[in-house]
């Protein structure tokens, strides 16, 4: 079994995201609609809009709710069976290849997602392909390179060895992606299973802002916003925060980008 067969009837995880505070989501919300209501040639708040790895489909519905066309896909039968409830729109998909048209939508996203997939250089690929010309991609997942930070919740962030081994690799990605970007790829770990089960763990992709910013900049979009914020903190504290490069090292990777 694949690591996102391992999803398609994973209860507890849905029985998980059931019960998710939706101000988390609030900052990818507000990105997704913001720039599907801007792309050239939109209407207010009638752009459709993708979220892909929906679970059980709190943001389709927000959306929803301010008028535009949402859909949501995932690999799991037990999310989409509760997001289906309220949002027939979301549907189960294979996870590699989105059941949509090309320049279907006016924005798509995924937000902790791509550290879950088995291959992040094609889902990235895939998420582009499904978005119109001047339309907004939002890509948001951890920082397992970060450097610095705390709440590190993940044995790959901790303690000071695995920090300074992540700003090697930092630094040696930026080296490839100078002398020989045919070669980056993500590179992948092992996931790490509990009983009973919980999310975040089992990741199998080293995310990372600088490599979100590379794939989308390689598929034909432009960055706007590379912040290490996936959701709404003090104005002052995310100034401080995303003001210098150091962005780079730390927490998340929210990544902003329209489609050229």
């Amino acid at each position: 079994m694949g690591h996102q067969e391992s999803y398609q009837h994973n209860e507890a995880y849905a029985e998980f995201l059931s019960g998710w505070d939706i101000h988390f989501y609030s900052k990818y919300i507000d990105t997704l609609a913001a720039g599907a209501s801007s792309r050239p040639g939109a209407s207010a708040s009638a752009g459709r809009v993708l979220d892909v790895g929906c679970g059980v489909g709190q943001v389709v519905l927000k959306l929803k709710e301010r008028g535009f066309s949402a859909h949501g896909v995932d690999v799991s039968e037990s999310n989409i069976a509760r997001a289906s409830r309220h949002s027939p729109e979301c549907v189960v998909y294979d996870g590699h290849h989105l059941p949509f048209e090309d320049g279907f939508f006016d924005a798509a996203g995924a937000l902790n997602v791509l550290e879950h997939v088995e291959e992040p250089e094609e889902f990235l690929r895939e998420l582009v392909r499904v978005v119109k010309p001047g339309g907004r991609l939002v890509v948001s997942s951890p920082n397992f390179l970060r450097v610095l930070g705390f709440r590190d919740y993940h044995p790959r962030m901790r303690g000071i060895g695995n920090k300074f081994r992540n700003w090697q690799s930092l630094c040696k990605l930026r080296r490839q992606i100078r002398k020989d970007p045919d070669s980056v790829r993500f590179e992948r770990m092992p996931p790490i299973v509990k009983e009973p089960f919980t999310p975040d763990d089992d990741a199998i992709v080293v995310t990372n802002p600088l490599l979100i910013r590379f794939f989308l900049e390689r598929y034909g979009c432009r960055v706007e916003s590379v912040v290490c914020t996936d959701r709404y903190v003090n104005p002052l504290a995310e100034f401080c925060l995303n003001a210098t490069p150091l962005r780079y090292v730390m927490f998340n990777g929210f990544v902003t980008a329209t489609k050229l």
